[in-house]
């Protein structure tokens, strides 16, 4: 079933397009990633879903509801962690979740019940009664991930929600996120880090406002049209060099000391690459590898 679908979403800021006529669906229950650079239009395309943006072309649902017509009752049904901390720092994390579940106007004893619960999801029990403005980045996203899920909504959008945060926390978070899917509820993320995109059952890739390719991270490394060959060398600046010249590799890109160069799919002469370094008294180890989401993103957008 699917709880979110966007056709030909498309956001203009005067003469500038943000969003250019977006097109996808999610399931319930699906992890699903919007991947791209700063300034792509993901946090836009998210604003527009969560009601916070009128689209200005295009159409839209959300559970349901219209993104145009129906904006209160979306914000109603979801929970929406913006990229920026948005929380009160003055007050502590125990009344910060007070707040935020009077606001969605749960009884007393369902707002005792939500927040135990959301203490031991995020693991911010222990600073219950701290201010906010004391507490580490991590321990803040946690809280914001706890807020936005507060009144237990079943479509959850989380806005860069690991941004700046060290690699151990970006991990925690995300087991928090797959206990959430496995719960049944949709989640939508959007990220620009290409190993966090790994962890999402589908993703769309976005530059510059348009979606260049979506599907799951598996398929998109299938699908591209090229071979990734990784080259080992000790001489591996000179056989860079080298290979740079060459008019059948597409791109030669440096990896720690390896090389990557990029091929069409049905190139088939790899003992070739093997006989021009050795020509040059270069010895070198090749061999094919499966395309990194990296790969994938920079190569889709040329």
């Amino acid at each position: 079933m699917e709880t979110v679908t966007v056709t030909n979403l498309t956001k203009q800021f005067g003469t500038f397009t943000a969003v250019d006529a977006v097109s996808f669906s999610v399931s319930k229950g699906e992890i699903f990633g919007l991947l791209g650079p700063n300034g792509a239009g993901k946090s836009t395309t998210i604003k527009m879903l969560c009601g916070l943006l009128a689209p200005d072309k295009g159409n839209g649902t959300v559970g349901g509801f219209d993104i145009i017509t129906q904006q209160w009752e979306i914000k109603n049904i979801i929970g929406y962690m913006s990229q920026k901390f948005s929380l009160y720092e003055d007050l502590t994390i125990e009344e910060n979740l007070e707040f935020y579940g009077t606001v969605y106007g749960l009884s007393s004893s369902r707002l005792k019940q939500r927040m135990n619960f959301i203490y031991e999801l995020v693991n911010i029990k222990e600073h219950r009664h701290s201010l906010v403005k004391n507490l580490p980045l991590g321990i803040k996203q946690r809280l914001a991930l706890g807020s936005a899920l507060i009144h237990d909504p079943q479509i959850l959008f989380l806005d860069e929600p690991t941004s700046g945060v060290d690699p151990l926390m970006r991990r925690i978070f995300w087991d928090e996120i797959y206990t959430l899917a496995r719960e049944g509820k949709t989640i939508f993320v959007t990220t620009h880090y290409m190993d966090e995109a790994e962890h999402c059952n589908r993703i769309a890739l976005i530059i510059a406002g348009k979606i260049i390719a979506l599907n799951t991270p598996q398929k998109l490394k299938e699908e591209l049209p090229y071979t990734i060959i990784k080259i080992s060398t000790d001489n591996y600046l000179t056989a860079y060099n080298i290979l740079n010249k060459e008019d059948y590799i597409i791109e030669a890109a440096l990896f720690g000391t390896d090389i990557h160069v990029v091929v069409d799919k049905h190139f088939t002469r790899i003992n070739s690459i093997k006989r021009l370094l050795a020509s040059h008294n270069i010895n070198a180890a090749l061999q094919p590898i499966l395309p990194s989401l990296e790969d994938v993103f920079v190569m889709s957008a040329k």
